[in-house]
């Protein structure tokens, strides 16, 4: 019987992928970044703790991540289809739990049940694009994770009058529903390359990428995988703490009901500032996912961490400003949600293509990691009565980011492609010599 031979697929049809990925990802992102309009209404009406409160965020965090491995091998073993089919589901179902809350803990349950759902959704699609574009794959990661950062900047201003007309229960309820059904209509598009249907990886001086495909088993075993880890916890922790508490933060300084004029247009500083930041969190991944696609990954991480850490503590200085902290708000989010495409490309060029939505998944939990420190930094801030110690952490944090990425994860990530790459070509059986 003649071998079948897979054909490659079009640009086009991996582009097409590329933008249902991105749909779905749009549908969840105000599970994460919507949530902060709720908490100051939320407190008023049950008269909860703030910190108590965002220990909702923490569980939706810590849920969307920490399962992203399990979800992960389902994609990797059973595809993408039914995972997303599911995450659609729970995403519609957690906020309708939120919006008949009336206990903090019917809080916690909608929002694990949230959590699980957009890390189902998530998950694949970061999975799917790393897996459609090795040619491509941190301008690819970036645009998928473009989806999630910008998603939820033309609902900002809807959510908001959707609370202050109706209240907050039908916001929760309204946009649960319809954002879990499209993403639920949206799953049945989903499909996974197939050996030889896409280019292989690429050839680049700057771009480190192995050849070898490691388990999920030998990657939590490599302590370059942990450094990983390391590094996007502590990055990843300074702009959860903004996400959950921008709108709490603006209010404590004063500046949330000040109007705010930027090339003639007029809003107050928490509505122009939630939308510039989730614009910028959105551009910034596919941006620097490009960037590092030509400087390498490392390179890249080096320069915008250096740049978070600079804008957070500016951000600390000048803060208090309506203006500011409208503009350096949103320059903290543009130099932070690059961590969503750089990270898992460089966790695919390191371990591999075969099991990469499971090993980007493990990298990704680090992110349900760094959710515990947003309660950490609200008790900090409760005890100090300022939020000035949090944004003096969160900016020395980013830096230190920033010097292990050039100065220790560079170095040790080209050894360990290159040790991989011995133990392939040693492997390889000696050619055959056939003599007559």
């Amino acid at each position: 019987m003649a071998e079948t031979t897979i054909k490659p697929v079009s640009d086009g049809y991996r582009w097409g992928q590329l933008v249902i990925g991105v749909i779905c990802m749009v549908m969840i992102a105000n599970l994460q970044y919507g949530w902060t309009f709720f908490v100051p209404d939320i407190q008023k009406k049950f008269g909860f703790d703030r910190a108590a409160i965002q220990w909702a965020f923490t569980l939706f965090v810590l849920f969307e991540t920490w399962l992203v491995p399990v979800e992960g091998w389902f994609v990797d073993k059973y595809g993408p289809r039914v995972v997303v089919l599911f995450g659609g589901l729970l995403c519609g179902i957690g906020w309708v739990v939120n919006s008949y809350a009336t206990s903090l803990n019917m809080f916690y349950l909608g929002q694990v049940i949230a959590g699980i759902g957009a890390g189902a959704v998530y998950g694949t699609c970061v999975g799917s694009a790393l897996k459609w574009f090795p040619d491509k794959r941190g301008l690819a990661a970036g645009i998928i994770a473009a989806g999630f950062g910008a998603g939820s900047a033309l609902t900002v201003a809807p959510i908001q009058w959707m609370i202050a007309d109706h209240g907050f229960q039908a916001a929760f309820f309204n946009f649960g529903i319809g954002q879990g059904l499209v993403v639920c209509a949206l799953a049945f598009f989903f499909t996974s390359p197939k050996k030889g249907q896409v280019p292989e990886v690429v050839a680049n001086a700057n771009i480190i990428q192995t050849r070898r495909n490691y388990t999920p088993g030998e990657v939590a075993r490599q302590p370059i995988f942990w450094l990983m880890y390391f590094m996007f916890v502590i990055v990843g922790a300074g702009g959860l703490m903004i996400t959950a508490n921008l709108k709490p933060i603006a209010s404590d300084i004063g500046v949330d009901k000040v109007p705010v004029t930027i090339m003639g247009i007029t809003m107050v500083a928490i509505t122009f500032a939630a939308t510039i930041d989730r614009v910028l969190n959105g551009l910034t991944r596919p941006f620097f996912g490009w960037v590092s696609d030509k400087i390498g990954r490392e390179n890249t991480m080096f320069i915008a961490f250096a740049m978070e850490g600079f804008g957070i503590y500016m951000l600390y200085l000048w803060g208090h400003d309506p203006l500011w902290f409208v503009l350096l708000s949103g320059f903290v989010f543009f130099a932070w949600g690059e961590i969503y495409s750089l990270f898992p490309s460089t966790c695919t060029d390191t371990f591999g293509t075969k099991f990469a939505a499971t090993n980007a998944g493990l990298l990704y939990t680090a992110k349900g990691t760094a959710a515990l420190l947003v309660p950490v930094a609200n008790y900090l801030q409760q005890a100090t009565n300022s939020w000035d110690g949090v944004f003096l952490v969160a900016a020395g944090a980013n830096i230190l980011a920033s010097l292990l990425a050039i100065a220790v994860l560079k170095p040790w990530r080209k050894r360990v492609v290159a040790q991989a790459l011995a133990v392939s070509d040693e492997a390889k059986p000696a050619p055959r010599v056939v003599t007559a």
